[in-house]
């Protein structure tokens, strides 16, 4: 019986590994083909990068649990969604969405720095999220940094060409970064 379980927990345990190759093989065409400067094709590969960044690899608790914690996010309930991604977050802290999402709660919550001790996280785990680095920028025009801020939206723009938002904040910053040096 015992070598029974112990067969179960190391197919459950390889089919974990290859689905996180699979999902890593997925994100990594999906991110190629975001390089496309069609709108349209890259608006669909966003969504599909966003599915897969909102799923957790083989947990679904702590995918529902997410999407319970941007649920709180949507009804201005900021303290219940951070109290529920730090939950995900000590039961998984390799996953970089939880700690995505707790970076944006804090934001709006007007703990700048601790969104940046976030999304610092974030970018440690996936370093090509489009979404994390926005946040870091705005999170560096509330801090002031707005060096920090442009290098983030450039960052996106090499990442994501054809995101709209980068690009108007990358004139915004430049604009005041050359007001601020008169």
């Amino acid at each position: 019986m015992k070598k029974i379980i112990c067969t179960f927990i190391l197919f459950f345990f390889d089919m974990a590994i290859l689905y996180a190759e699979d999902r890593k093989t997925q994100l990594n065409i999906l991110f190629n083909d975001l390089k496309s400067n069609d709108s349209e094709i890259s608006l669909e590969i966003e969504k599909k990068i966003w599915k897969i960044w909102s799923t957790h690899p083989n947990n679904d608790k702590l995918t529902l649990m997410l999407n319970l914690g941007s649920d709180f996010v949507s009804n201005n309930q900021l303290s219940k969604a951070i109290e529920t991604f730090s939950k995900i977050i000590d039961l998984d802290p390799n996953w970089a969405e939880a700690w995505n999402k707790r970076a944006t709660a804090l934001y709006m919550k007007g703990e700048f720095q601790k969104s940046q001790n976030d999304i610092d996280k974030v970018l440690k785990l996936e370093k090509r999220h489009f979404g994390a680095l926005a946040g870091q920028g705005l999170v560096n025009i509330e801090l002031k940094n707005y060096e920090k801020a442009l290098k983030s939206y450039e960052d996106v723009m090499n990442i994501y060409p054809s995101m709209n938002s980068p690009k108007i904040m990358i004139k915004y910053l430049k604009n005041l970064i050359k007001k601020q040096s008169i």
